[in-house]
């Protein structure tokens, strides 16, 4: 699909378009562009997939020239509704990938981003690449179903055409998200011994860091039902999300940038105070919401939040632990804590506890175990940040015994693994000596002991609670 884009645009290509993206990257750029003036450089989004599981909805956009609406709702209920015309393509999948390596091997593509979710890198807490993972051992003998076995083949195809140099924009919930991103293109190139590639890579290439933030839930049948009584406008794949924004970007791009800052994004010398800040208290405060909200048989991230118990898990684990861990900030965080725990109770988004409480094998290392390793360092014990890994404990449990209401998904978790923790002549140690989940802390006492403790405090909750 085009939809009769400029000769003089500038393109980014978006890989992984989905609901955030749309809600996100996509409304930062139409914002800029209803802004632009004639003679003012213009930027268009080509999106497309590296895999085939959201056919539907990329068709249904294709199907509307890459326009789409959005909602946004206020924690008061106060609803609105844009129409966002930022993609002038929507690519179709293919085994192949055909598409994507013809649009980002285009000189006029500028900016490779990409949205893939944390466990989409496959790197473990040193930014090596996890091996064991079939994925990417396919790719790196030639597949292309993983962000770096993607990029090969579009980099690859941009050297040979000699398409100039280009940026790679990572658009997830990972620390040091374009640093980490870099590291494993550069090991993932050796390691298929692409010499030639790599060189390019150094010399044409940056990998700007970024902190994303929008609450984005998966668009349920009834947003396109208020989308039509609203707009009379009877879309086919609409978004909707918080009324809330928020992006920072590491200024450092290799062919030119839209000027996002213009319309409200915020680009910096460093983007570390403000994700460590993200990360910490609002990634990981949600999916410590998500796990004991499904614990005690509650379904939506909001109800959680409500719960005064759930509620005041989250705030201890902030006030206690995370913000001795970042103090000093630019941010003050106690007040971010505020605004954090205000965007979950909005009972109007109904977001899932199923979707936020995914990826816990992901969100165990990169969110959580931080915060532990720096109170342990400082000789302080985090028993209030030890609640989250006893949570979703208890929740990988309900998992296996097959009690859990939804199906859980995690891109990262080995099923085998993950069940021999309970099979094991004490789960609690194995758990706790897992190198995926805690690095350098695996096996240490002080983890282990922490953990226990936890759980004898979470045990006690389900018990009060019933659950």
């Amino acid at each position: 699909m085009n939809s009769g884009q400029r000769s003089d645009t500038n393109v980014i290509l978006h890989i992984g378009a989905g609901s955030f993206h749309r809600a996100h990257q996509a409304w930062y750029l139409h914002r800029l562009n209803e802004a632009t003036q004639p003679g003012e450089p213009h930027w268009s989004l080509t999106v497309g997939n590296i895999r085939s599981d959201m056919n539907a909805v990329m068709e249904a956009l294709a199907s509307q020239g890459g326009t789409y609406t959005l909602e946004t709702v206020t924690p008061h209920g106060e609803r609105a509704y844009e129409t966002v015309r930022s993609i002038d393509r929507v690519l179709p999948w293919t085994p192949e990938l055909t598409a994507l390596i013809e649009a980002g091997s285009d000189p006029a593509c500028k900016i490779i981003a990409f949205t893939v979710t944390e466990g989409g890198y496959y790197l473990d807490e040193h930014d090596r690449l996890d091996l064991n993972n079939p994925d990417l051992a396919s790719d790196l003998n030639g597949g292309s179903s993983t962000i770096y076995g993607a990029l090969a083949a579009i980099l690859e195809a941009r050297m040979r055409a000699n398409a100039g140099p280009v940026t790679m924009q990572t658009c997830d919930n990972l620390r040091s998200n374009g640093e980490r991103f870099h590291r494993g293109m550069i090991e993932f190139l050796e390691r298929r011994g692409a010499t030639e590639l790599r060189a390019w890579f150094d010399a044409n290439t940056t990998s700007p860091c970024s902190m994303v933030d929008r609450i984005t839930p998966r668009p349920t049948p009834d947003v396109r039902e208020r989308v039509k009584a609203a707009t009379g406008v009877d879309d086919k794949a609409p978004v909707m999300g918080e009324a809330f924004i928020q992006w920072v970007i590491e200024d450092h791009f290799a062919a030119g940038r839209p000027a996002w800052e213009r319309v409200g994004a915020e680009l910096v010398d460093s983007v570390l105070p403000y994700e460590e800040a993200k990360i910490r208290i609002l990634n990981a405060t949600h999916s410590c919401i998500a796990w004991a909200g499904t614990l005690v048989g509650l379904s939506y991230i909001h109800e959680g939040t409500l719960d005064a118990d759930i509620r005041q898990f989250a705030y201890d684990y902030v006030t206690q632990d995370v913000i001795p861990c970042l103090t000093p900030s630019p941010l003050d965080l106690a007040k971010y804590r505020d605004v954090v725990l205000d965007r979950f109770g909005n009972p109007h988004i109904q977001d899932t506890n199923q979707r936020v409480a995914a990826d816990g094998f992901s969100k165990l290392p990169g969110f959580i175990a931080p915060t532990l390793s720096e109170c342990f360092a400082r000789g302080v014990e985090p028993a209030a940040t030890a609640m989250l890994p006893a949570l979703f404990f208890r929740f990988l449990d309900r998992w296996r015994q097959g009690r859990l209401p939804y199906a859980y998904q995690d891109g990262v978790m080995d099923e085998k693994v993950a069940r021999g923790f309970f099979a094991a002549a004490d789960p609690v140690k194995a758990f706790a000596a897992d190198k995926l989940l805690w690095g350098s802390m695996a096996g240490a006492d002080q983890l282990e002991n922490a953990m226990r403790a936890a759980l004898g405090r979470v045990d006690a909750w389900l018990v009060k609670r019933g659950a």
